[in-house]
């Protein structure tokens, strides 16, 4: 039981079950704030969480001091931009494809993973079930009203989410590159408390100060999600820099985010009811990840591995 709780897969699915829980707590809290404030304000409070479980106070402190340019480089690429980015995008188009350029992050990982690592190269088996993970992501967030916004905003939206894909798949890279350097807690305290800072004084120059006068409703979603943050990433990071853990073959695990967020819908949300089109696609997902992960172990045993 043991050696399950710790598996890298079974890990990878508890970082995305948390992850799935985030869209309707960002759309509680916008209801009373502004995109990059509350962004802010979360990731801030999510790395302040985190710093009593450094263990060591002095370690922290001394960390910033010794690894402060990888600190600022992942901060940089995996809250900074991405969230700001991220919290703009899905602004500017539907939910729907939004969803799906969210949930395609797994194949834009391995793109810039395959760029810049040599280890781990975008083979044909690969692109192929990762094409087939964001199929089945295009048939569960389905709807009949996908061109009600206008055109350019829409397209902007489209890239500017591309973007912060990217910006998240090499911020994974740097993550896996620095293995034993900094422990992944402490790594994650500074990169989201310092991303946090950034993105809430950002904030100030383009959007009108909400102050902190919200409804309950604002701090438990607010709560929430900088616990989720705080233990997702955490999850996340650890995964990443363990040995033979490559950056495409853990993001493959992110197809799972809309999967558990449209279930989530489902029970949660009255207006939200299952339909045919989204459970074949989650069906699709599932065979992907399967195929996937085939693939990985035939091509492990091929080079000896296992």
């Amino acid at each position: 039981m043991k050696n399950v709780l710790n598996h890298t897969y079974f890990l990878a699915i508890i970082a995305c079950l948390l992850w799935s829980t985030a869209f309707a707590g960002i759309k509680i809290g916008l209801e009373f704030t502004t995109p990059l404030q509350f962004a802010g304000v979360r990731f801030f409070l999510a790395g302040v969480i985190l710093i009593p479980l450094t263990k060591n106070i002095k370690t922290f402190f001394y960390a910033i001091k010794n690894h402060f340019w990888l600190i600022l480089k992942i901060s940089l690429f995996q809250t900074m931009i991405l969230y700001s980015l991220f919290y703009v995008g899905i602004s500017l188009v539907p939910g729907a494809i939004a969803a799906i350029l969210v949930g395609s992050s797994p194949l834009f990982a391995a793109i810039v993973s395959s760029l810049m690592q040599k280890n781990d190269k975008l083979t044909l088996p690969k692109m192929l079930t990762i094409s087939l993970g964001i199929a089945g992501i295009a048939l569960i967030a389905y709807n009949k009203e996908w061109g009600n916004k206008d055109e350019l905003m829409q397209l902007m939206g489209m890239g500017i989410l591309i973007v912060g894909n990217i910006s998240s798949g090499i911020g994974n890279v740097f993550v896996a590159k620095q293995k034993g350097k900094i422990s992944s807690t402490t790594l994650n305290a500074w990169q989201m408390s310092l991303g946090g800072i950034v993105l809430f004084i950002a904030s100030l120059f383009y959007e009108p100060f909400t102050g902190f006068h919200h409804p309950p409703a604002y701090f438990i979603s607010l709560g929430w999600l900088s616990f989720l943050s705080a233990a997702a990433f955490s999850i996340w990071f650890s995964l990443l820099q363990r040995p033979g853990v490559l950056v495409s073959d853990l993001n493959i695990w992110k197809f799972i985010v809309p999967i558990f967020g449209a279930i989530l819908s489902w029970v949660l949300l009255p207006d939200e009811q299952p339909e045919l089109i989204p459970i074949i696609g989650m069906l699709i997902i599932a065979f992907s990840l399967v195929m996937y992960n085939w693939v990985n172990r035939r091509a492990k045993i091929k080079a000896g591995l296992l």
